[in-house]
């Protein structure tokens, strides 16, 4: 594992940490004030309910399934070999707008209150008719921040949208996902490039786009683990991040073309290399969102289903341990029969989760606005109660981002990163403490 550095740069990520929290960018007004009409406080959920991974509520048991290596090699053989993310990275050739040049629409989507300290659109020409997803970093990848020399920002988006905002994915004429590779290394100018995900089939002999709406996504050590809603038992796919090809040909088609692959146009594919199936049986939830926890031993994967907003039932969140073996880097912690099961489970009166983040003692729960281009709510439960951020204009809940996505957290420059619409957006996530009437010092491990 030649391009991990576990455990190094300590010092800097707390000189970067102490940088995050002096810097202000103007972006509050950009948000715009909260409406009356989104002044009515939510009510608390309380506090988290730990249930028995054992019992029927707690128990989501996920199967391990690798695609075999010959197909992957025989996929390899033909498209030629394959690239690792510093490649995709060298030829990333649009670039994300800064805050200052994106417009007021589109930075209404950002939170009231924390706000962000960086932010940055995508242009509408790449992303009209694809729904934003997932964000992860190479903080999660690696606890130095970086991926071998790079910073690292991965944005999943999927083609389609969801009817009534649902989390259930586009349909299957609709969907495609592509993943943005960004460049991260200059916080002023951050480049990127997109690839297609993808499937095998036929022995390795093709591929095709993974149809599902990617919304969770987590890098972790040399694979990608994304959230999917393809089939009735599909959980996650993973891909090797070492595994990227090259597309040959600019085509709208994928998968195995007159001439050599496409990729819908884009310059790069991931073929899946594993995936994770729920058992069978009727009302089994399906993870929506996952992100990466850290400050558990071993490093852990937490996930929660999606509830409606008035559904009858409590959102389950889950965390699974990762391996900590060599030769599963990046994959869950299996038993021998390549299952893995959660190591804790609690019950949550939060509805419309589109985030999950779960750091030390508290879990993060980002609900979604109750009204089209309302604000959503941060909120922070542990076993003994909940909190949420509050605006300080009006004091309602109601100020995290207009359009709610998944959370990570870059532990090494202590941001919290989110997705809203078009802006990827950060900002410490000891300013969110800050808003939920918290101290760091109540950090304790």
């Amino acid at each position: 594992m030649k391009q991990r550095g576990r455990h190094r740069r300590r010092r800097r990520g707390r000189a970067v940490r102490g940088a995050l929290a002096g810097t202000a960018l103007a972006l509050t007004a950009a948000a715009t004030l909260i409406s009356a009409s989104q002044a009515t406080v939510a009510d608390a959920p309380g506090a988290l309910k730990p249930i028995s991974v054992s019992a029927e509520a707690g128990r989501l048991p996920l199967a391990e399934h690798r695609v075999p290596g010959p197909w992957l090699d025989r996929l390899a053989s033909k498209m030629g070999r394959p690239v690792g993310v510093g490649t995709v990275l060298d030829s990333a050739d649009r670039t994300l707008r800064t805050a200052a040049d994106c417009s007021t629409t589109e930075k209404h989507t950002l939170p009231v209150e924390p706000a962000a300290t960086r932010a940055y659109c995508f242009g509408g020409a790449d992303t009209r008719g694809w729904r934003p997803g997932a964000v992860t970093t190479s903080g999660d990848a690696d606890d130095d921040g970086r991926w071998g020399v790079n910073r690292v920002i991965l944005s999943g988006w999927t083609r389609g949208s969801t009817e009534g905002g649902s989390m259930d994915g586009p349909a299957p004429e609709q969907g495609m996902a592509k993943v943005a590779f960004v460049d991260a290394n200059d916080p002023d100018r951050l480049r990127y490039t997109w690839a297609l995900l993808a499937v095998p089939v036929d022995g390795g002999r093709d591929y095709r786009g993974l149809v599902s709406s990617l919304s969770g996504m987590v890098w972790y050590q040399d694979k990608l683990l994304v959230t999917t809603r393809e089939g009735d038992r599909d959980a996650l796919y993973v891909y090797d991040m070492d595994r990227i090809q090259r597309a040959t040909v600019d085509s709208d088609a994928v998968g195995r073309v007159r001439g050599g692959w496409a990729a819908s146009g884009y310059r790069y594919v991931l073929p899946a290399v594993a995936s994770y199936a729920l058992p069978g049986g009727d009302d089994v939830p399906h993870p929506a969102a996952v992100s990466l926890d850290r400050s558990t031993s071993p490093d852990s994967l937490v996930a929660s289903e999606w509830v409606p907003a008035d559904g009858d039932r409590r959102t389950r969140l889950w965390r699974y341990a990762l391996s900590r073996g060599p030769a599963r880097s990046g994959l869950l912690a299996t038993d021998s029969s390549g299952r893995a099961d959660p190591v804790e489970a609690y019950e949550s009166k939060t509805t419309d989760v589109r985030g999950v983040l779960s750091y030390r003692s508290g879990w993060y729960l980002d609900r979604a606005a109750g009204t089209p281009g309302g604000h959503g709510t941060l909120w922070r439960q542990d076993t003994k109660g909940a909190r949420a951020t509050e605006c300080a204009t009006d004091e309602t809940r109601h100020c995290w981002s207009g359009r709610s996505g998944s959370l990570s957290y870059w532990e090494e420059t202590g941001e919290l990163w989110s997705q809203s619409g078009r802006m990827l957006f950060a900002l410490p996530l000891a300013s969110a403490e800050r808003a939920l009437g918290r101290s760091t010092d109540d950090w304790v491990r």
